[in-house]
């Protein structure tokens, strides 16, 4: 009988940038909390990583970041004044965002730093053998299907840690970490064979870039552990992803959907307004306004 695999229910968020691009507005704010629309953009990451099967969301925090834990937590005493106002929907609203998850609190600690850190920091709570998420906290992607799910779905057929990948234009190979990929396995999965760290439009590998999202097996955590020193004197994720991928099998998925990066404001804004265009409550009327204010 075919041992059925160990499935992630885990989620390491990295969410300790001081995020100094939207000075001074995350002065008091984190950038995480930064609203698309009505919820902010680490809601949405908790949101498409529950409906994977995430039951459990490590928060690696700094200590400016104390209003993401307000966020996640109860609020009776507005709730309270809610239900008194008669607005039992939206104190309902408020209630379901604490019982998404259980969230654990880290403050990330330890030199040198680097997106790697985080994942150093919540080693203690991943099982030996079981595969968990991780997800920058200032980008996510509008799919049908959760990505969160896509990559999940990648991590079954192939039992190996697999990295998200979008497809790019070549002048913007600059920009991103891009995939060396040697094999396919399905439509949308690939063999990975290297990530190579902004290569240019002359020396990239491929189209496909590696974006913020990544469902890891418990092999990584011991090449993370070495502490090489990466770009800019850091310990960088795509270091240890590209030893594995030596030593083992790594995988690329190409998720299906419209990746948003909220990091910078040019594409903050963006993201903003794409979703607002698709809503069912604000679209039509967006979109009429746009239209109006672009003549």
């Amino acid at each position: 009988m075919k041992k059925t695999m160990k499935q992630p229910t885990k989620a390491i968020i990295c969410a300790a940038g001081l995020g100094t691009r939207f000075l001074p507005q995350t002065k008091a704010m984190p950038k995480e909390m930064l609203p698309i629309i009505d919820k902010p953009v680490i809601q949405l990451i908790v949101e498409q990583a529950v409906k994977a099967g995430v039951t459990d969301i490590i928060m690696v925090t700094g200590s400016t970041k104390r209003s993401i834990e307000d966020h996640f937590d109860r609020s009776d005493e507005l709730e309270a004044e809610l239900r008194l106002k008669g607005k039992d929907d939206k104190a309902d609203q408020i209630k379901a965002i604490s019982e998404l998850a259980n969230f654990i609190y880290i403050r990330q600690k330890g030199t040198p730093k680097g997106n790697a850190r985080p994942i150093l920091n919540a080693q203690h709570l991943i099982d030996d053998d079981e595969p968990f998420f991780v997800f920058f906290a200032d980008d996510f992607f509008r799919s049908s299907t959760p990505w969160p799910m896509q990559l999940k779905e990648a991590y079954n057929k192939t039992g190996k840690s697999v990295i998200s990948l979008i497809e790019i234009e070549r002048e913007d190979a600059d920009k991103y970490g891009m995939a060396e990929i040697s094999g396919q396995i399905s439509e949308r999965v690939f063999k990975l064979d290297s990530l190579v760290e902004k290569p240019g439009a002359e020396k990239t590998p491929s189209l496909y870039a590696s974006v913020g999202s990544y469902l890891l097996t418990p092999d990584i955590i011991p090449l993370i552990a070495k502490e090489k020193i990466g770009k800019g004197g850091e310990i960088v994720l795509a270091d240890s992803i590209n030893e594995l991928a030596k030593k083992d099998t790594v995988y690329g998925c190409f998720i299906e959907g419209i990746w948003h990066d909220t990091g910078d404001q040019l594409k903050y804004l963006q993201a903003v307004v794409d979703v607002a265009l698709e809503s069912p409550k604000y679209g039509a009327d967006f979109k009429e306004y746009l239209k109006k204010r672009l003549k």
